[in-house]
């Protein structure tokens, strides 16, 4: 059943987030629903020609976990998602990668309670280009065979929703066609 949306009414709003309560009806009965609109956000999946993958060794305080994740972040106003992607990967890693990005996939990490979209571009290679100017992202940048992925995964080593969906992704690609 299709929930149809009544209203919407603002409860915060910063430039990251906002978080708004909606009047739905889901089949006849009126529910009130939270939910969170924020800005997309752009990623990159770069390999290079030894199928190595570069990955931020990050930790995210609001779950007190260590792991592994492609570069990803907001899309700036007036900026394409592919430009974004590539300008996170600078910015976090100090890797630029190469100029043909390829769209890879969409994710909408949670679709259950926020409107976020996360466009993965997938790049061959990058220029090592210095180091990142966003430093602070993560404690060590890495390139990590692209075929050690589902162990990391299955000990704990990436658990980001979008990180897991863009690798996984990855992984399944014929790069030979």
């Amino acid at each position: 059943m299709r929930w149809t949306v009544k209203s919407e009414e603002q409860l915060y709003r910063d430039p990251w987030l906002n978080i708004r309560m909606a009047k739905v009806d889901a089949g006849g009965r009126m529910l009130d629903h939270r939910l969170i609109r924020t800005p997309p956000g752009a990623g990159v999946v770069v390999l290079d020609e030894q199928q190595r993958v570069l990955l931020m060794w990050r930790h995210r305080f609001i779950v007190d976990v260590w792991g592994w994740e492609i570069p990803i972040g907001k899309i700036e106003d007036g900026e394409s998602a592919m430009v974004a992607a590539a300008r996170e990967c600078e910015e976090e890693t100090g890797w630029r990668p190469a100029d043909l990005l390829r769209p890879l996939l969409v994710v909408r990490p949670t679709p259950g309670i926020s409107d976020s979209a996360h466009h993965i571009f997938l790049a061959d290679g990058a220029e090592h280009i210095g180091p990142p100017t966003e430093a602070w992202e993560s404690e060590r940048i890495e390139w990590l065979p692209l075929a050690d992925v589902p162990g990391l995964i299955a000990q704990g080593e990436i658990t980001s929703g979008t990180t897991v969906a863009a690798l996984l992704f990855a992984l399944s690609q014929d790069r030979n066609s």
